[in-house]
């Protein structure tokens, strides 16, 4: 019988803490990152893989900084999968500032012949719609995703 009532009390405290981490969470409410992709660099690749660096500006509108230890993201462009990566980079984006990064990521053939392939109605390139997805990584607690939807317009060529 003293057993029974051990594992109700361990169950109350279990139960007490996830209430108490749940009722925490809700104090530490923040405004939404503002994420933009600013540019896109071709960097070295190999065989039949593109390498490109994607720079993002972060902007911060919250009245603490964010910090990170790791990014990821994926790019979609005409919703097709183009372009996806992985960084280890640390940083810090301040209290009401911003901060720009570059996350170097791969394209592979396929997705470049799908896109290619998906892009033929669209007229010069101009209106071609994406959305990026990834993360800000720093543990458990300290994540944020971020997402930003947009229309690719490349650039024409000059009219002789």
């Amino acid at each position: 019988m003293p057993n029974c009532s051990y594992r109700t009390l361990i169950s109350a405290l279990l139960l007490s803490l996830v209430t108490l981490l749940s009722g925490c969470s809700t104090l530490l409410a923040r405004d939404p990152l503002r994420i933009e992709l600013v540019g896109i660099e071709p960097l070295p690749g190999e065989g039949f893989e593109a390498r490109f660096a994607i720079k993002l500006r972060i902007q911060n509108p919250n009245d603490s900084p964010i910090e990170f230890n790791g990014v990821a993201l994926d790019l979609q462009v005409n919703n097709q999968p183009l372009l996806s990566g992985v960084s280890a980079q640390n940083g810090q984006v301040p209290r009401y500032g911003e901060a720009v990064i570059s996350v170097p990521v791969s394209l592979s053939a396929y997705a470049a012949l799908r896109q290619a392939w998906s892009a033929a109605g669209y007229q010069n390139g101009q209106g071609l719609p994406y959305e990026l997805r990834g993360k800000l990584a720093n543990g458990l607690f300290g994540t944020r995703r971020f997402n930003d939807l947009g229309t690719l317009n490349w650039p024409q060529r000059p009219t002789p």
